[in-house]
């Protein structure tokens, strides 16, 4: 009886044993974060009252951290004011981000605005916590449409407000070897 009392214990020993290694190796294994990365959603700030929304899902990859034009993602955003406007839906092509700025550019795949879906647009995001900023590559010329060629990771400053309470975007640094 001792005998088996003995093996049991090993064995029980052995098992919880090999699960604490095992499990001691998952959750110290390192984690690789990405290289860079822009995400939140947020409505700007506007006194006329215009409905304007932000959304980000952009991420770069570490093994990508040398080509920030291999980013993947979406972003979206709209425009409203009196029940009259427009949203659109764009794939992401490029993603730079540095220190607490990201500016990230995609083709709209989907949009309700006539002319847009096709057309690159960038947009610029400066994280400051609950006080974000945020610009765009259609400031200068009123319309996505009327953007011409514009390149990969070309927007704006980040001139405009974020609205106190709606969101916070978060700016993961990209921290390329130069």
């Amino acid at each position: 009886m001792k005998r088996r009392t003995k093996i049991v214990v090993l064995g029980s020993a052995l098992l919880l044993t090999a699960g604490a290694a095992s499990a001691a190796t998952a959750s110290d294994a390192p984690r690789q974060r990405e290289a860079a990365a822009l995400t939140g959603t947020a409505m700007l700030y506007r006194s006329a009252g215009d409905d304007i929304t932000f959304s980000f899902d952009a991420h770069l990859a570490a093994r990508d951290t040398a080509d920030p034009t291999k980013a993947t993602g979406t972003f979206e955003f709209s425009h409203y004011l009196n029940g009259e406007g427009a949203r659109a839906k764009a794939k992401v092509d490029c993603l730079l981000t540095g220190g607490k700025v990201a500016v990230v550019s995609g083709v709209i795949t989907e949009s309700d605005l006539p002319g847009a879906e096709g057309r690159r647009v960038g947009v610029t995001v400066h994280d400051l916590g609950r006080h974000d900023r945020l610009g765009y590559s259609w400031a200068a010329t009123g319309s996505p449409v009327e953007t011409k060629e514009l390149p990969k990771c070309v927007s704006s400053a980040p001139f405009e407000r974020v609205e106190r309470g709606t969101g916070d975007f978060t700016v993961v640094p990209w921290q390329p070897e130069l």
